[in-house]
């Protein structure tokens, strides 16, 4: 039978729930012991697929098309489970379910109330997520639970939780708590009191934590720790300190050295070999002893929050540790972009343009996906830059001067990029979609295969057949191909069904590496192959810097990460 552990949240939101929840997975999984992860989200959105960046961060796509939390793209990097739309839900979803439940009168007249209907289906889903009782069940299932205790939203969810872990027993379920502890100036010391209060509030509804991972600037001393201890009823050897640290990939070495996966693991009484994570220490060396660096430059329009790329931002680090550099990403605004200050982009060693919707920002992207062709940068665009690729060209060697997207000028004369209005989704079935379409039903979503032409530069990474994940609503027109290719672009993969542009390239004779591609290779990307598109960009840049000469630094107004 399916053991669960449920990961809660208190004191403040961001204190890295989902890594905490994927580390834990990955020592389990480390321990031979088959995991999946659940993320349960208090919000009233159905999913995330309507929010923007600034309010939830990226988008999480699955290959059964689910638009998710970004947690589960952590997930899908620690661990060798892949996730699905089971393993993500919301508030809206479940209110969705009950509610058309009682419109077909499932529920024979009985008033509809929180408890026990909306708790019950809370509890059936996490069942689903987990394939309880089924031949696909998994030995342990990590539930994590979004927002922190006290917050209204969360409340039916914590209370689902803690009748499940009734009815299901003592040994089957355990529960952590991932706390705050503050370290204050003035006073020169950590203050414990707001991991009291939230234990204490969490008690309140009725559960008691098995553990407490208590997040800090720094190490937790043990009389603190004791006292942690002492005032929440969790033994001292359940008070496990998470320090800020340089790379996420420490983590899962971190909690297993103070014992959390053998605590979980006695209190679900799980027999298991020990835990190995050698290939956790092979990777941490690999981050910590690189060779050189690149830096990339992504030129996009949610650069004010760097979750907005979170996928894409560790795509690229997996690809420096594959060609042992460390990726250094400038992130620059494209809405700042102009003929006058795209020189700018000169001093890196390669330019990415990630994804995005809507007008602003566009024409600093095609300007830049522009002096990358003309000044022979690597350049890589992703879903929206392949399309901003596909203008640029069409403007500037094709002929087209008015060329542009449906998307931003309803009117061009030549509307290179278009609104599809049919096209074969993830699971085989028929879409169709039009202007009036709502936005959460108008995307083409999940795994796709494509051909990949011999001879392209797309055919040397990926071979013969492309399979990737989409989401995007706008496609090149096909009535342009002949158009485009005429002026020298080349179109390098299309879908098998449709025959839709999924990726467009220049030949190696004009630039040494230019590619567009119409999906997000980013979400298949691992920490332990990294992604085959990934590895090559970083390769070009790598290149492309061995035949530069040094350059000054970047602009004290451009935002990087390491």
């Amino acid at each position: 039978m399916t053991k669960f552990v449920f990961v809660t949240g208190g004191v403040v939101s961001s204190l890295g729930k989902g890594i905490a929840s994927a580390s834990l997975a990955a020592i389990l999984e480390s321990r031979g012991l088959k995991v999946t992860l659940i993320k349960l989200d208090p919000y009233i959105n159905v999913d995330p697929g309507t929010m923007s960046p600034f309010q939830h961060g990226e988008v999480f796509v699955t290959d059964d098309g689910a638009e998710t939390d970004l947690d589960l793209g952590h997930y899908e990097r620690f661990v060798e489970t892949r996730m699905g739309r089971s393993n993500n839900f919301t508030t809206g979803r479940i209110y969705q379910s009950v509610l058309e439940k009682e419109r077909r009168g499932d529920y024979l007249g009985k008033t509809v109330q929180v408890i026990p209907h909306v708790t019950n289906e809370i509890q059936d889903y996490i069942k689903r997520g987990a394939g309880f009782d089924t031949p696909e069940a998994v030995d342990v299932a990590i539930v994590e639970i979004g927002g922190t205790v006290g917050d209204i939203e969360s409340l039916p969810f914590l209370e689902a939780v803690r009748q499940l872990s009734l009815r299901l027993g003592p040994n089957n379920t355990a529960f952590v708590h991932l706390t705050y502890v503050p370290w204050i100036a003035a006073a020169g010391e950590l203050k414990t009191k707001p991991t009291q209060h939230t234990v204490q509030k969490l008690r309140e509804i009725g559960i008691q934590p098995d553990a407490l991972l208590c997040r800090a600037d720094r190490r937790i001393p043990e009389d603190e720790r004791a006292k942690i201890s002492l005032f929440t009823n969790v033994p001292e050897w359940g008070v496990i300190s998470m320090w800020d640290v340089d790379t996420i990939y420490k983590v899962p070495r971190m909690l297993h050295e103070q014992g959390l996966d053998g605590l979980i693991c006695d209190k679900l009484r799980l027999n298991t070999p020990p835990a190995n994570l050698g290939r956790w220490d092979d990777l941490v060396f690999e981050i910590e002893h690189p060779q050189g660096t690149v830096t990339i430059a992504m030129v996009g329009k949610y650069i004010d929050l760097s979750d907005s790329y979170k996928s894409l931002n560790e795509a690229l680090r997996h690809a420096g540790m594959k060609n042992h550099v460390r990726v250094q990403i400038e992130y620059v605004d494209s809405e700042t972009i102009t003929p006058d200050t795209v020189a700018q982009l000169g001093q890196y060693d390669a330019v990415l343009v990630p994804g995005g919707f809507g007008k602003r920002g566009i024409e600093g992207k095609i300007c830049a996906a522009r002096y990358a062709r003309e000044g022979r940068i690597p350049y890589l665009g992703i879903c929206l830059g392949m399309q901003v690729a596909t203008i640029e060209f069409a403007r500037h060697m094709a002929g087209l001067a008015d060329a542009n997207s449906t998307e931003f000028e309803p009117a061009t004369p030549h509307p290179v990029i278009a609104l599809i209005t049919e096209w074969k989704d993830a699971d085989g079935s028929i879409q169709t979609r039009d202007e009036h379409s709502d936005l959460g039903g108008t995307m083409r979503l999940g795994s796709q295969s494509s051909n990949v032409a011999p001879g392209t530069l797309a055919h040397s990474i990926y071979g013969d057949v492309v399979t990737e994940r989409h989401r995007h609503r706008y496609e090149a027109n096909v009535n342009y191909l002949e158009r485009l290719r005429e002026a020298g672009l080349v179109i390098s993969a299309l879908t098998q069904r449709e025959q839709l542009t999924e990726i467009v390239e220049l030949p190696q004779s004009a630039h040494p590496w230019f590619i567009g591609v119409q999906f997000h290779p980013e979400f298949k990307s691992t920490p332990w192959a990294g992604h085959p598109l990934f590895n090559a960009f970083i390769a070009a840049a790598l290149a492309h810097q061995h035949q530069q000469p040094a350059t000054a630094p970047a602009p004290a107004s451009l935002k990087a990460v390491g």
